[in-house]
């Protein structure tokens, strides 16, 4: 006789005793996700969730049914559709609402105006020259190394990866310095919880002169091309859609920069001697966005076999998609067939860029710190809770000492946190000489 015995929901998960909803919130969660999707599976291609207390959400874990949500205009974006935000259900100070709430961008966008903004933006990051690109990106990783490079350790996140996608960004959209120390503020603090509503404010102010700076003196940069495109965008538009690519265009990079690292540090480096092989198995198994791609149906139906209600939030799980995939079919570094830059006509159109951010500025690291290893067990490494990224709270690393030489370097940022975050503030505070500025110094010798 088969016994068959019901799915166990992962240690502490509250499914024990609801039989409900599945956490995607708490230390638990972050400390091993994927036991969390593999519960999430035994309800079928969708899932209840939870993203945080009081927000109720649908999580689609398959990857077939992924890419029909992704790919079928019956799920709107706007999120001005979304019920329970606009019923009182969801409370509006819940740390999820702001990266879900609508913004008039292209990101929230359906029909006819997403074609228009989207084609404005796509069209605009597709001018980026690679090897432009490639070139900034080794000029700001150099930088960063001889900052720490001459101590023999740092972590990798708070040194490196959070700092890199945000600079390569300045010099890409042409910030002058006394925008882009406030820019570099803005975002920081949006995705740090420092203040975030101010954060967000400063981030769009800074962001306004820069539009009107380049109404002025356009240059050979993003924020120009997405000026002159046929779409003629407004300066409210514009705002929003540089915000949209600073903000929004940071934080992930920064975890695939960090995760891909992660990666190489943690299995046989001999596996990877090329970083593309281990940023798309990054992609595969550790994507920097688990959970997102938010969307509404326009009505009610049903979909994958479950009945789904107008104006529901359903998420995709890039991460359960994928590790669902891999289990099934197997992969290999080769194929890039991952859910991981999303599908669709929502589907990241800075892919391009991102890749070669990506591999520069991992092999410029590896190429001047050829002996970095984890300077902590690998199982001690933590991760940043929250439903939406995979992200570590730090890479401590250790290496060879290097000589410093050359260009001269900023002054050597202490590691407890109290200092760190005194530093950080000093860097980038509003009006002030931050980290921008000290790198356009040491960029023009």
């Amino acid at each position: 006789m088969d016994i068959h015995f019901a799915p166990v929901p992962p240690p502490g998960c509250p499914a024990h005793d609801s039989g409900v909803r599945v956490p995607l919130h708490g230390p638990d969660f972050a400390a091993n996700p994927h036991a969390y999707y593999d519960y999430a599976r035994t309800y079928g291609p969708t899932a209840p969730v939870e993203l945080a207390p009081g927000v109720d959400a649908t999580l689609v874990t398959d990857y077939t049914a992924a890419l029909n949500l992704l790919r079928d205009p019956a799920f709107r974006k706007d999120a001005r559709r979304w019920r329970d935000l606009h019923s009182g259900k969801v409370p509006a100070d819940s740390p999820v609402v702001p990266l879900l709430a609508y913004r008039p961008n292209c990101m929230f966008a359906d029909g006819a105006e997403h074609r228009r903004l989207r084609q404005a933006v796509t069209d605009s990051m597709a001018r980026i020259d690679s090897r432009r690109l490639a070139q900034i990106t080794e000029h700001v990783s150099t930088y960063l190394i001889a900052q720490f490079g001459t101590r023999g350790s740092a972590d990798l996140m708070a040194d490196y990866t959070k700092q890199l996608p945000l600079l390569v960004f300045n010099e890409l959209f042409g910030c002058p310095a006394q925008v882009g120390d406030r820019v570099l503020f803005g975002i920081a603090g949006m995705f740090d919880g420092v203040n975030a509503a101010e954060s967000a404010q400063l981030l769009h102010g800074a962001v306004g002169e820069l539009v009107a700076l380049k109404r002025e003196q356009p240059g050979d940069d993003v924020t120009s091309w997405l000026m002159e495109h046929e779409a003629d965008l407004t300066d409210e538009e514009m705002v929003h859609q540089l915000s949209l690519l600073l903000g929004a265009g940071a934080e992930p990079l920064r975890n695939l920069i960090g995760n891909t690292l992660h990666r190489i540090l943690t299995h046989d480096r001999g596996a990877y001697q090329d970083v593309r092989n281990a940023m798309n198995d990054t992609l595969w198994r550790n994507p920097p966005l688990a959970n997102f791609a938010a969307h509404y149906p326009e009505s009610d139906r049903i979909f994958a076999g479950q009945q789904v209600r107008a104006g529901q939030l359903m998420l995709v799980s890039f991460a359960a998609a994928n590790a669902g995939m891999a289990q099934s079919e197997g992969h290999h570094a080769a194929n890039r067939a991952s859910l991981a830059w999303s599908a669709g006509p929502h589907a990241c159109p800075s892919q391009g860029p991102a890749t070669g951010i990506t591999v520069t500025a991992v092999d410029n690291l590896l190429g001047q710190l050829p002996d970095i290893n984890l300077a902590v067990p690998a199982h001690l490494l933590t991760w940043r809770p929250g439903p939406f990224h995979r992200a570590l709270n730090t890479l401590p690393v250790a290496f060879s000492a290097i000589q410093a030489v050359g260009r001269p370097t900023a002054p050597v940022p202490p590691h407890h946190a109290t200092a760190q975050a005194q530093r950080s503030a000093e860097e980038h505070r509003p009006g002030g000489p931050g980290r921008w500025s000290q790198f356009l110094a040491w960029l023009r010798g």
